[in-house]
């Protein structure tokens, strides 16, 4: 199977009305959610009523990642699709932290199916690393966007004017300078480059070239490439023109840096990124201020948050349909 005929039938989860009775395409829906470098770094325990979304340490990516923020993230992520799927295969979830897995319990009861746009959204939601049309949001689509991004102690800025769009742009240019001279975090990213199609089909987890913009090409030539081209200067000019052409950029922020309000932040982007899916808007991640440990309080005093810990950074617009991640067969990740 091609590059593109095993991203749509990844998309293609098993028919919503079977999930009652069949968790696996609970878990299917689950793993269509964003994770920091397409790790995907969850593992899904199947019980009667209920399951379990545990996190998957050996994928963790300590460089870029040190405190597991991003995986505990990805969990949320992944709660909120499945929450969203249950609903709507007429099953109503109460989700839980469990402290000693550091998970997620989800409890499962029937109730009448509810189908959303949101549920609609999920095969179809992207991380969208290119280039928008800079056209203004709608303020529906504002309300629609701050609703959805908003969470149980968790919250969501949007900022949407052009001077405060250049300076944020700046701060992810201080994260790239960091970042860029960071040995093992340029080598923690290669490792989950996948560079050419049939790499990324084997692999079924990472960041394909051409998701990001890049060619497909193979794996010496890449590794040639990112040698030669790879640098901050590059990346600046490029996140630059990208935050330029966005609508807007969403900061969602916690009242408490701990496990159970990373799940909340990622679950909140999950919401937000569906619902702007749902509005025929694009999204990508432009982290690299919360990413840089020194960086991130800097970055919330100048947001005003005080003592809050801004999670994740995403910037929101209409731009072009990309490639499609890939994600790894449901045998792999369930328990």
């Amino acid at each position: 199977m091609d590059y593109a005929a095993k991203a749509e039938a990844i998309r293609r989860p098993g028919p919503i009305e079977e999930a009652a009775q069949d968790y696996r395409t609970l878990v299917h829906y689950a793993t269509l959610a964003a994770s920091s470098h397409n790790t995907q770094p969850w593992r899904f325990r199947l019980r009667e009523n209920a399951i379990e979304i545990l996190p998957d340490f050996t994928r963790r990516c300590p460089a870029v990642d040190p405190d597991d923020h991003h995986l505990y993230a990805s969990l949320g992520c992944a709660t909120e699709n499945l929450l969203i799927a249950a609903r709507a295969a007429g099953l109503a979830g109460t989700d839980a932290y469990d402290p000693i897995t550091s998970g997620v319990r989800i409890q499962f009861e029937h109730a009448p199916p509810q189908r959303s746009p949101l549920f609609e959204a999920i095969p179809a939601r992207q991380c969208s690393r290119s280039e928008y049309d800079a056209t203004a949001l709608l303020d529906d689509e504002q309300r629609k966007l701050q609703t959805a991004g908003e969470g149980d102690g968790v919250s969501v800025r949007l900022i949407s004017d052009r001077p405060r769009m250049a300076e944020i742009a700046e701060w992810v240019v201080r994260g790239n300078n960091a970042q860029f001279c960071d040995p093992a975090w340029a080598s923690e990213l290669q490792s989950w480059i996948r560079f050419s199609a049939p790499e990324a089909v084997r692999a079924g987890d990472g960041l394909y070239g051409p998701v990001m913009g890049s060619p497909s090409v193979p794996r010496w030539l890449g590794r040639i490439a990112m040698r030669l081209g790879f640098s901050a200067d590059r990346q600046n000019a490029r996140d630059r023109k990208h935050i330029a052409t966005s609508s807007a950029i969403a900061v969602i922020h916690s009242e408490v840096s701990d496990h159970p309000h990373w799940i909340e932040a990622g679950r909140c982007y999950q919401r937000l990124a569906l619902q702007a899916t749902a509005l025929g808007l694009k999204n990508a991640f432009i982290n690299q201020p919360v990413e840089v440990a020194d960086l991130r309080p800097q970055f919330a005093r100048y947001l005003g948050l005080k003592d809050r810990r801004p999670d994740l950074v995403v910037r929101l617009g209409r731009g072009p349909q990309m490639p499609k991640s890939l994600r790894r067969p449901i045998d792999e990740v369930v328990l």
